[in-house]
């Protein structure tokens, strides 16, 4: 299929419905449209994540906005995260190029890494209330190692991420609820949204000089997803979250364990 010949009212309504999961969970775009792109649009992988990385860093720059002014994003966390992940993306970026992954290629590596990438993603969306509760009974103790393991995360992310578009939202959510016990969900929420704007354009500008971003499909992309995001983010409060996470984790485990095996 001609991806540009995809570009249409479908596209848009894929985006609104992407949107309003992404409003009504909270969980990354990219664990949806991604694999969204390529089974449905028959897009080839490198296109699907480097497009998808792209719509993510506008999507996300109105989500950290936000966050901003309800003084919800904790910095520190912030460029610790980006302090590790920047250079992750960079140097996978260089890797890429050197095993000549570009536009119009679906190399095994990224459709494997992303079939691991969603499944781990399921199981974050599941067992993040679980982990929570064990992360909260050890609020406020001291711990020297947690800056370093922090960089460290996300150097991990910034692979993940640059490969996969996949890990910057459940994982990193995860992530953060386990490294730093007592503070506020909604700061991690926010440090966490304003950590994907920067490794999300610096992995979708590094897959855009490698010739895998479709700027068509990426606009038609956010006309949907805009006012899709915006109806999930009003309906998020009236819908229990513990029918939604099943769901929405089961939809992940289908569909990563079809970029793996399908």
């Amino acid at each position: 299929m001609d991806l540009l010949a995809a570009v249409g009212p479908l596209t848009v309504l894929s985006g609104f419905a992407v949107g309003l999961l992404v409003g009504l969970t909270g969980v990354g775009g990219g664990a949806l449209m991604t694999p969204l792109l390529i089974l449905l649009f028959d897009a080839p992988a490198t296109t699907a994540v480097g497009t998808d990385l792209l719509y993510a860093a506008a999507t996300k720059s109105a989500g950290t906005i936000a966050h901003g002014r309800k003084q919800t994003v904790d910095w520190p966390i912030t460029l610790r995260l980006a302090a590790g992940s920047l250079p992750g993306a960079v140097l996978t970026i260089l890797a890429l190029y050197l095993m000549g992954v570009g536009r119009g290629s679906s190399p095994r590596l990224i459709t494997i890494a992303l079939g691991i990438a969603l499944l781990l993603s399921a199981a974050a969306v599941v067992a993040r209330p679980w982990i929570r509760r064990i992360s909260d009974r050890h609020a406020g103790e001291r711990r020297p190692w947690t800056v370093p393991v922090t960089v460290l995360a996300g150097f991990g992310l910034g692979v993940v991420v640059t490969i996969t578009s996949v890990g910057a939202g459940a994982l990193g959510m995860t992530l953060l609820v386990i490294l730093y016990p007592g503070v506020r969900l909604v700061r991690l929420v926010g440090s966490d949204i304003a950590h994907a704007v920067p490794l999300t354009l610096v992995a979708g500008l590094g897959h855009w000089l490698l010739g895998s971003v479709d700027w068509a499909l990426m606009i038609a992309l956010l006309l949907g997803s805009v006012p899709g995001i915006t109806l999930g983010s009003h309906m998020s409060g009236r819908l229990p979250e513990r029918v939604l996470r099943p769901i929405l984790a089961a939809i992940l485990v289908v569909v990563g364990l079809k970029m793996l095996f399908g």
